[in-house]
């Protein structure tokens, strides 16, 4: 069943995703504008068919999770409804806010107020970024693919095959999405697939906290790659004080692209960076905190090496523009 649940949500996927692109293709379609990466409009309905090839793992028992799911399925709609008529962001925010506190209360207590309200906001941003970074062709599809069969890996080794097969069939539902989003995308995610999936890391991030399958740090390495340039990014801009909640080109994956590195080679850089802090994570997992503290020193080696590398290329470009 673990597998054959992982196989069930790719051919859902699949097959729906080439029904979204035959006869569909011109519902909410993503045009250019001077903030884009693309330069055609390409339909946003991706994120429909992983999370229906997702709900496949409720054969395998993730029934269980229900809340956790009725929570995702409840920002599915709402980012659906955003992607068709554009919601106001004062009400996206909120429900995002709400989902996070209600799904935290739910796993974590008893705790102190203080840290739920932590947690919940930690998640409330976890859920955004991925909507940030999901900007290029391949990017949040090749995260989830890792991120979510990393997850998989680790609850397989704990022995909680229900966490496994969950994250296994979220994972196999972004290969297929993957297959028709890798450059040259011929479909988004668009938010109903990107702020689910980022809801989805990190509440099942807490659930596995909680089980006690990996120690509270590991999503953050898992999903690093993602984490560290949204949070940098953000910070940057507050410092300059502009507007954060206006779209931008500023992220690092954004910066790539734009200097001549192409949606392919970036989504490359993304998913070998992804996969080292995936694997030093899954390796340093049961490790006592002072043991595992290599973990996090590869990664963030890794993370800034990369950022680093990103901002000297940025730079050249352009002076080279400006030239």
């Amino acid at each position: 069943m673990f597998l054959g649940s992982a196989a069930a949500a790719f051919v859902v996927a699949w097959v729906l995703l080439r029904l979204l692109l035959s006869r569909y293709a011109h519902v909410a379609l993503d045009r250019p504008n001077e903030r884009s990466l693309h330069e055609r409009p390409v339909p946003r309905t991706g994120g429909i068919a992983l999370l229906l090839g997702s709900a496949v793992s409720l054969a395998a028992g993730a029934a269980a999770h229900w809340l956790l799911l009725l929570l995702t399925l409840a920002l599915a709609v709402l980012s659906l409804l955003d992607d068709l008529r554009s919601l106001p962001a004062w009400l996206r925010l909120g429900v995002h806010l709400a989902c996070a506190l209600v799904l935290v209360w739910y796993l974590m207590s008893p705790m102190h107020p203080l840290e739920i309200v932590a947690l919940a906001l930690a998640l409330a941003w976890l859920t955004n970024l991925y909507n940030f970074m999901d900007g290029s062709d391949g990017l949040a599809g090749g995260m989830a693919l890792i991120g979510f069969g990393t997850y998989a890996a680790a609850a397989w080794l704990a022995n909680d095959l229900v966490v496994a097969a969950l994250s296994l069939a979220i994972a196999a539902a972004a290969a297929a999405f993957l297959s028709f989003n890798f450059p040259p995308a011929r479909i988004f995610l668009g938010d109903v697939g990107s702020i689910p999936l980022g809801f989805l890391a990190g509440g099942i991030g807490l659930l596995g906290w909680r089980n006690d399958l990996w120690p509270l740090w590991f999503p953050l390495a898992v999903f690093g790659v993602f984490i560290g340039d949204a949070t940098v990014t953000l910070a940057r801009r507050l410092l300059r004080r502009e507007k954060v909640w206006q779209a931008h080109r500023d992220h690092y994956y954004q910066r790539l692209v734009r200097s001549g590195f192409g949606h392919r080679g970036t989504a490359l850089v993304a998913y070998a960076a992804m996969l080292l802090c995936a694997a030093a994570a899954l390796a340093a997992r049961t490790q006592p905190w002072g043991r595992a503290a290599w973990a996090w020193l590869f990664a963030l080696v890794v993370l800034t090496a990369t950022a680093l590398w990103i901002d000297a290329r940025w730079a050249r470009h352009r002076s080279e523009a400006g030239a």
